[in-house]
């Protein structure tokens, strides 16, 4: 249910004028509560959503391409029939990131439980993303340390990979390819986690701009202080 329970909460805050008197009438208890318990089954779906067969590669709003300098001579590569190879290397990438974004779920569970009540009020009064930002600001770096090996693993049957790290990891040192793309696993780990706060930012604005009808009874006892 995708960040939805929890944003048609934040919806009856955030478009009324009378955000701040609402936000008091609610006890912390309730306010925190309701929060924490919609964003823990939103996690889990955005992880469901991702971390499955074609998670990734079908879907071409997070697939995970070839790193870009690998793309700017995949024509020649093409060319030079090893366009299989090129293919292999892609379907890998995007395989990897979806064995890796199972590990997400604990973490972004744990920052849910860790939140406190200026957290919550800092989401409800925050920016169209706020939510996906404090989750990215409490888990970015652990789940990029857990996605690494496990991505690295997936990669390394593939050829082409090992190319590529060779080439890549001294072209790096001289400026010539960017630091995130300095190897196959790297660059994956770094595209994994921009899909997966991407599915949940665009999940959360399209829950705070049509909220209607997608509340879960749990926190009827939030909704009906937020209507008085």
């Amino acid at each position: 249910m995708m960040l939805r329970t929890f944003f048609l909460l934040l919806s009856f805050v955030s478009g009324s004028a009378g955000m701040a008197a609402s936000l008091d009438a609610l006890s912390n208890k309730d306010m925190v509560g309701g929060l924490k318990e919609a964003l823990t089954q939103s996690s889990g779906a955005a992880v469901g959503r991702l971390g499955r067969e074609n998670g990734f590669f079908g879907n071409d709003k997070v697939k995970i391409p070839l790193p870009e300098s690998l793309a700017k001579v995949e024509r020649l590569m093409r060319g030079m029939g090893m366009g299989k190879q090129a293919d292999e290397l892609v379907l890998a990438m995007n395989r990897a990131a979806e064995a890796a974004v199972p590990e997400a779920k604990a973490l972004l569970i744990d920052a849910v439980k860790k939140m406190t009540v200026q957290d919550a009020k800092g989401i409800l009064t925050g920016g169209e993303d706020a939510a996906t930002q404090y989750f990215k600001k409490h888990t970015e770096q652990p789940l990029a340390q857990r996605f690494l090996p496990i991505v690295k693993k997936a990669t390394a049957k593939v050829g082409l990979a090992e190319r590529y790290n060779q080439f890549a990891g001294r072209a790096a040192k001289f400026g010539l390819v960017q630091e995130s793309q300095a190897s196959i696993e790297t660059y994956v780990t770094k595209k994994a986690l921009d899909g997966l706060y991407l599915i949940m930012a665009e999940e959360e604005k399209a829950i705070r701009k049509d909220p209607v009808g997608r509340a879960g009874t749990y926190i009827e006892k939030v909704f009906g202080a937020l209507r008085r």
